[in-house]
């Protein structure tokens, strides 16, 4: 089980190293496409789908298989250890499988990520504007509401008039103290 998921981690390393490789050059593949397809059928220069690159699960999986099968077959005959069991072949397999579609999913979230960082930025400078707007909104309510609240205190103020003798001082006037 061990050797198994050392190979399945390998393999989806590899998986990445391959689909990286073949994303930056397709070579081999427009080599074969040459050689198999006439003139008129031959893929365009500015295509690059490859093996790996650009390519649906089945025609993927078939790549893939044939890659491993014709390494084991080599691997057979210069090393006349079994070391090549099903197991293992299968975990190869589905580990490349795995390791083209992580690098795959990476390479698209950074294209993505390159796309729409011009506009992540106009969107993060508006939020700060608009942000920076609704603060000074909110510093010219609050003047408005001091101003008001002072308004009213200057009316309440004018309203109530001090009297200018205490209430004793008056009964003393009248004489009934």
């Amino acid at each position: 089980m061990t050797i198994e998921l050392i190979t399945f981690i390998g393999a989806i390393l590899f998986g990445i190293l391959l689909y990286w490789r073949e994303s930056n050059g397709n070579g081999l593949y427009r080599f074969i496409n040459k050689l198999a397809y006439s003139k008129e059928l031959q893929m365009k220069a500015e295509d690059k789908k490859g093996f790996i690159y650009q390519q649906s699960l089945l025609l993927r999986i078939v790549y893939i298989t044939a890659f491993f099968l014709i390494g084991i077959v080599i691997t057979r005959f210069l090393i006349p250890i079994d070391l090549a069991t099903i197991s293992l072949f299968a975990s190869m397999i589905v580990g490349t499988l795995a390791g083209t579609y992580i690098a795959a999913f990476v390479f698209k979230s950074g294209e993505v990520i390159d796309e729409k960082s011009d506009s992540f930025e106009d969107v993060l400078q508006d939020t700060i504007d608009k942000g920076k707007d609704f603060i000074e909104d909110l510093k010219s309510k609050e003047t408005d509401v001091t101003q008001e609240s002072q308004e009213i205190t200057e009316e309440v103020q004018e309203e109530v008039k001090p009297e200018e003798k205490s209430a004793r001082e008056r009964l003393k006037d009248k004489g009934l103290l």
